[in-house]
Formats: C-alpha cells, sequence, structure tokens
C-alpha cells in the first residue's frame, strides 16, 4: 500500500471478520523485548530498537484512508491494530503506549488467536459498524486480486460461518437448564450443533473438577474431538477423549481384529466391563459424554456405566440423531428423562438443509443463510464417481474454492484416492491430513459422520446395506456447510431417499 507520498507500507496480516470487522496485525519473530518503555529486537546478535506499534498504527491509518478515499463500505467498520511476537512470552501487565495488552499475541495466545482478534475488536476496535459481507469482499479484492466471484464466495462463507459460530454460542446456553439433571439425552437432526454441545458439557464438568470422559464411535469424530480438546485450558479439559472401543484397551484390554464383528460387540464390552469393575474408584469416571449415541449398540451401555464411580448416579450425557443410525446397531441409551429436543439447523445453509429436511425425524427449523444453489448431476451409479471428480475440478479450478474447503464423499466403495492413502500410510495419516485442511478430502459418509465441510461433493456411487441406505443419504446430504454438489442416479435417489428429495434435487439440477 502506498500513502499520498508514494510512501510504501507492508501489512504482515489482515484479518476479516464479516459481522465484526478487520484487524491489522504486524509481526516480529524471533526474541523481541521492551527495555525502559523502547521496543527492540535482536537482530544478528545485536538488539536493534523497533517500532512494531507505529507500524501497526501507521499501516492501519494508511488502509483507513484508501478505503474512505474509495468510497469502500468498510471505511466505517470496526477496526484494530495488533502486534503478534510468535517466539515470545509476555505476561499479562505488561503496559506499552498504543498497545494495551489485549492488542498483542504472543506464543501462548497462538491457539487462540482468532478468538483474540476477536477480543481486540470488542474492547478496542475503532469505528461506528461491524464488517458488512460487501466490505469483507473490497478488502478481499484489494488484498488477493481475486476476481469478483472468488471474493463473492470467500465472503459469503465468511459470513455463514460468522453466523453458526454465534449461534452454536446461543445454543449452548440451553445446557443452564439442564444444569441439575445427571443423566441427559439430546436428540437432534443434522446441523443441529450437538457435537459442539457435547464439547461443551464435557468442558463445563471438567472446569467442575469431574473426571470426564468424552467418547464416540468414529475415528474422525474422534480425532476431532481430540483437536478440539487440546487447545483448552488444562482445567477444562476430559481425563479421556477417543474411542469408545479404545478406552478398555487404554485400560489393558488386548487390540482385536478391526473386522471381527463379535469383539467389538461381544467381547470387549465385556472386558469394559470386567476391567472398569477391578479399577479402584479414582481412576473412574465422575461423568461420561457420548457423542453420536445412536452408534452405540445395547451391549455396550452396562459396561459404560461401569466405567463411572457411581454407575447409578454419575453422569451421563448422550448426544444423538436417531436419523443418522447407518450401522446395524441397535439400543437405547438407559436415560429416562425424556430427550431434550434440538429442532433448528444451524450449520447448513437454507438451500442444503431444505435437500435432506425431509429425511429428518423431525421437521427442523432452518435458521442458516440463504446460500448457492444446490447442483445435482444425473448420472449413473457406475459414473458418479467420475462425475464428482468432474466437479471437484471445477469448484477448485475454475470458482477460486480452496482445495482444502472441498470433501468428495461416496455412498458405497471408497474413492481410489481415498484407498489409496489409507492403505499407503495408515488411517492416522489421512485422518491428519483431513484435519490439515491443506487439500481434497477424499472419504466414506459411514466415517464422516459427525464432521462438515464448506464444501462436498456426494458421489451417490450405490449403497452397501440397502435397509440403512436412507440413513446414509441423509449424513451424505447434511455434511456440506456452504455449497452442495450431488452426483448420481435421479430414480436410485427417489427409491431411497423419496420423491420429496429428488424433486428438489431436479430443480436444483436444472439449474447447472
Amino acid at each position: 500500500m502506498r500513502n499520498g507520498r508514494q510512501h510504501e507500507y507492508e501489512a504482515d496480516i489482515v484479518v476479516l471478520i464479516p459481522g465484526a470487522g478487520w484487524a491489522l496485525i504486524e509481526i516480529k519473530g524471533g526474541d523481541v523485548r521492551r527495555v525502559h518503555g523502547a521496543w527492540e529486537q535482536r537482530q544478528k546478535g545485536l538488539w536493534q530498537p523497533i517500532d512494531p506499534v507505529g507500524q501497526a498504527q501507521d499501516c492501519r491509518h494508511v488502509l483507513q484512508r484508501y478505503l474512505a478515499r474509495h468510497g469502500s463500505s468498510a471505511e466505517h467498520s470496526r477496526a484494530v491494530h495488533m502486534v503478534a511476537l510468535p517466539d515470545c512470552e509476555v505476561g499479562d501487565d505488561l503496559e506499552s503506549p498504543g498497545l494495551p495488552r489485549p492488542l498483542l499475541i504472543d506464543r501462548h495466545d497462538l491457539k487462540q488467536a482468532f478468538h483474540k482478534v476477536l477480543q481486540a475488536l470488542e474492547l478496542h476496535g475503532q469505528g461506528s459498524a461491524p464488517l458488512s459481507a460487501a466490505g469483507t469482499v473490497e478488502l478481499f479484492r484489494l488484498f488477493s486480486g481475486a476476481d469478483v466471484a472468488a471474493a463473492d464466495i470467500f465472503a459469503f462463507h465468511a459470513e455463514h460461518d460468522e453466523r453458526v459460530r454465534q449461534m452454536t454460542q446461543d445454543q449452548t446456553r440451553m445446557l443452564g437448564l439442564l444444569r441439575n439433571q445427571h443423566r441427559v439425552a439430546v436428540v437432534g437432526g443434522a446441523g443441529s450443533g450437538k457435537t459442539w454441545l457435547a464439547l461443551e458439557q464435557t468442558r463445563r464438568l471438567a472446569k467442575e473438577g469431574q473426571s470426564v470422559a468424552l467418547v464416540c464411535y468414529s475415528r474422525g469424530l474422534a480425532r476431532f474431538l481430540q483437536g478440539v480438546t487440546a487447545e483448552w485450558r488444562p482445567r477444562e479439559r476430559p481425563h479421556y477423549v477417543g474411542l469408545f472401543h479404545e478406552l478398555p484397551v487404554l485400560w489393558g484390554a488386548p487390540h482385536g481384529e478391526e473386522d471381527d464383528s463379535t469383539w467389538f460387540e461381544e467381547t470387549l464390552p465385556a472386558l469394559l466391563g470386567q476391567l472398569a469393575a477391578e479399577l479402584p474408584e479414582a481412576d473412574r469416571f465422575d461423568s461420561i459424554v457420548v457423542d453420536e449415541g445412536q452408534d452405540f449398540s445395547a451391549s455396550w451401555w452396562p459396561p459404560t456405566l461401569l466405567a463411572l464411580r457411581e454407575p447409578d448416579a454419575g453422569g451421563l450425557y448422550v448426544f444423538l440423531d436417531e436419523g443418522q443410525r447407518v450401522f446395524d446397531r441397535s439400543g437405547a441409551a438407559p436415560i429416562e428423562m425424556a430427550p431434550f429436543p434440538l429442532d433448528h439447523n444451524i450449520r447448513n445453509t437454507k438451500r442444503i438443509a431444505q435437500v435432506f429436511g425431509s429425511l429428518c425425524l423431525e421437521q427442523p427449523s432452518y435458521d442458516g443463510l440463504e446460500g448457492p444453489p444446490v447442483r445435482f448431476i444425473p448420472c449413473s451409479s457406475d459414473e458418479a464417481v467420475q462425475a464428482a471428480d468432474d466437479e471437484v475440478q471445477r469448484l477448485t479450478d475454475e470458482e477460486g474454492w480452496p482445495p482444502g474447503s472441498v470433501a468428495l464423499l461416496t455412498t458405497k466403495h471408497r474413492h481410489p484416492v481415498q484407498t489409496e492413502i489409507v492403505e499407503g500410510t495408515g488411517w492416522d495419516a489421512y485422518w491428519a491430513d483431513f484435519f490439515a485442511g491443506e487439500d481434497v478430502f477424499y472419504g466414506h459418509v459411514l466415517g464422516f459422520k459427525g464432521l462438515e465441510r464448506p464444501v462436498v461433493v456426494l458421489a451417490i456411487n450405490g449403497f452397501r446395506d440397502p435397509s440403512r441406505a436412507k440413513e446414509m443419504l441423509y449424513v451424505g446430504l447434511s455434511r456440506a456447510q456452504t455449497m452442495l454438489v450431488v452426483c448420481g442416479d435421479p430414480e436410485l435417489i427417489a427409491s431411497v431417499g423419496g420423491e420429496g428429495v429428488r424433486h428438489r434435487l431436479s430443480g436444483a439440477a436444472e439449474q447447472v
């Protein structure tokens, strides 16, 4: 950027948060200190004077003047300048002219950097209005040089993501209504925020001093839960988070064969109960939180209760969606109180939610933004994967979606890329790639329950188990936050999901 006198200014990072504002961040790596009120940085072994606060302030002012000269709608948006010292530890008592402590990010703040920026905008942001979608587009184009279409995509998804974040925070307040209940089932459709509520309930219980286990069945969801809880403060973390069937292994049970159903459905649960009974009470849990509880079979619930310090009175909090019962199991959680319903879809855009809405057991309220149209590519089941590959290329090469924002999911056979990665590097590396978010993710709907990406291309290439096809279709259609593309046979879709789903997808096909 240049000011009126053609002096150049360089912005290290500009963070745009639709609905909040924007922050200009000056980064100083390596050793940095303040001596007698002056900033210094070690360069080639010598301490040299620097002015990170002045640089950040000047650059922010230049950008604001630029926006004013060009009549940008972002001119009056809340804005703040910040300084990041990623290699340094700074005490909470640091005081510097023009840089209150909330405007500084040190190495301990990096994992919470987004929340630090939000806090800085709330406490110190200058401007009379939140950053609008139009202002986001203008700033995005200014810094990236992207075309209008790509900027619009970025702005809409950012705005939708911020809306989802706010609605999720609002929804966690309902946990206060259940604070005196120790056995609770929370039931909600796809996109209703069950996983985030399960996480928040876990955090609250741990913060109270309880020993908590947070368990689920799916590998990908377990890795997600582990990643989120790892960023919490130590006193808020559960004592165990991960797969249900890895808990008895942690306590001494042997590993079984993955394709041995008898081992997982009968032997391992029995071992969990035996091992839990032999453990000292102090090594068991005060409460257990189960996400995607519909995946649990009847044989799993009794040993789950035995893992509690007080099997008859300990906390059991189960979050589930009967519409996503994609595994051939049955069994209700041992909770007498009527389930607490979640009847608002807050994750998906309205257009996506309306496509799978008829598959929900209870009709939800669609609270997301309108969003871009859903796309439907009619083709045979044998052609679905190739059609999905073509759509992924179109989305990333022609429309500007970052590869890391796209997932291609199949409903029967795995995509060849997924098979190659899993067989070549193993499941741990496979899921590490997903959470790195740097490339297109290839997966199967069975392993993607509880997860999401901004863009999902669903290849309906048949169904392994016709008796669970409807539930699998429901899961596949509900994983996208912002953009959904469906490739498949209209007749097969109608036979599985009903005329309502085919009708909405047929309308989408006419717009492609």
